[in-house]
């Protein structure tokens, strides 16, 4: 079962989100962080909340600013605004007394997520799939337009069937992104699951962040996955590892 739910963001439009919520015995809540340009329906979110939900963790998957169902521009949005909405969705999440223990996150989502988590009270588990080491990575989507947009301020760019407005406070924003002292300072238990077949995010990219997590830190290979999980039964197969390696952390009260 999923309930509509809305909240407003850190820079004023309200997001649109999903709570997948467990039929049975609730283990515990999480948030689940969506890809750059993507959304709560694409396939690695919607499949691994609806597994993980399936497990008895209930999970807010929402869409950023000017995706999906969400109001706002989503050239308003950057490396920094991802993060502040994702704490607020945590709390959101707690107001409706289901806070949030699990903070979970598809591809730049991922990197978001890692940041996040610690401004994310009551935050037990951090589960990343097919994160970027480096926020910054994201720019070779766009590279071609990034000259326009610092000259000019903006320029569209047509991507996955969208329209979106690229702007420059955005590019420079995700430049200046860093997660290299973030993760050693996250804090937090670290799942990190990436595809060594992965050719949007290298395995390399598991491999830093891997390297630069302090212990209790694991490492699930997604052997045969694409980046975006679109294949039958990816997401659903990274839905139950994270369910698996997140059930010692979660203090089903």
């Amino acid at each position: 079962m999923a309930e509509r739910v809305t909240f407003t963001s850190s820079t004023g439009p309200r997001l649109a989100g999903l709570v997948d919520v467990p039929d049975g015995e609730v283990r515990g809540w999480g948030v689940f962080v969506h890809g750059f340009t993507l959304g709560k329906d694409s396939p690695a979110a919607a499949r691994t909340c609806k597994q993980l939900a399936a497990e008895g963790i209930g999970m807010l998957r929402y869409d950023n600013l000017g995706l999906g169902d969400s109001e706002g521009d989503w050239g308003d949005g950057s490396f920094t605004v991802k993060v502040a909405d994702t704490v607020l969705a945590a709390r959101f999440m707690a107001e409706r007394g289901t806070p949030v223990e699990l903070v979970a996150g598809h591809s730049w989502g991922g990197a978001a997520a890692i940041a996040a988590a610690p401004e994310i009270p009551g935050a037990r588990a951090v589960a990343t799939l097919c994160a970027p080491f480096d926020p910054g990575h994201a720019e070779h989507h766009y590279d071609g337009l990034v000259d326009q947009v610092l000259a000019a301020g903006n320029a569209v760019w047509q991507v996955g069937g969208k329209r979106l407005n690229l702007k420059r406070g955005m590019v420079e924003d995700v430049r200046a992104a860093d997660l290299a002292h973030r993760i050693p300072a996250l804090g937090l238990p670290l799942l990190v699951l990436h595809s060594p077949t992965d050719d949007t995010v290298g395995i390399d990219n598991a491999s830093e962040i891997f390297r630069a997590a302090r212990h209790p830190r694991s490492f699930v290979s997604l052997e045969g996955s694409d980046h975006l999980l679109t294949r039958p039964g990816q997401a659903q197969r990274a839905g139950r590892i994270i369910s698996a390696w997140a059930d010692q952390y979660l203090r089903q009260d």
